[in-house]
C-alpha cells in the first residue's frame, strides 16, 4: 500500500526518547548503568496522516515527571523537517531498579529530563 506499519510509529517514539536523553547529556545506557530502567506502562498514538515509504520524518520529544518515579513522553512525528504533522503521541514510564521494584529517578536524571 505505500504506507508505513502503524506499529512503526511506537519504534519512531523510542528513537526519538533515546535521542532526547543524548541531547540533554546521557544516553539509555548510561542510564542503566546506574540501575535505572524506565519500561512502557503506556502508550497511545494518534495517527493524522500516513508515513510513505521513503518518507524522512523529524520526531519531536518532550519529557515531563509529574512525580518522582513516573516519566512522561510527548512525541510529534512530522513529514520532513517542520513539515506535515503525521502523527503524536505519549508514553508513559515507570522508574525501575535492579530488582524491578519502583524507584525515584536519581536527582541529577530528573533535572536533565525537566
Amino acid at each position: 500500500m505505500g504506507v508505513a506499519y502503524y506499529a512503526n510509529y511506537f519504534a519512531w517514539f523510542e528513537v526519538g526518547r533515546a535521542n532526547h536523553l543524548r541531547q540533554k547529556g546521557m544516553s539509555y545506557k548510561e542510564l542503566e548503568s546506574q540501575s535505572v530502567f524506565l519500561p512502557v506502562v503506556d502508550a497511545h498514538c494518534r495517527y493524522i496522516k500516513p508515513a510513505l515509504y521513503d518518507d524522512l520524518l523529524q520526531i519531536t520529544t518532550r519529557a515531563h515527571i509529574p512525580n518522582g518515579a513516573r516519566v512522561h513522553f510527548e512525541y510529534e512525528i512530522h513529514r520532513g523537517e517542520g513539515g506535515e504533522l503525521i502523527a503524536t503521541g505519549t508514553t508513559h514510564h515507570v522508574a525501575i531498579g535492579d530488582h524491578r521494584k519502583p524507584r525515584r529517578l536519581p536527582k541529577e536524571i530528573a533535572r536533565l529530563l525537566k
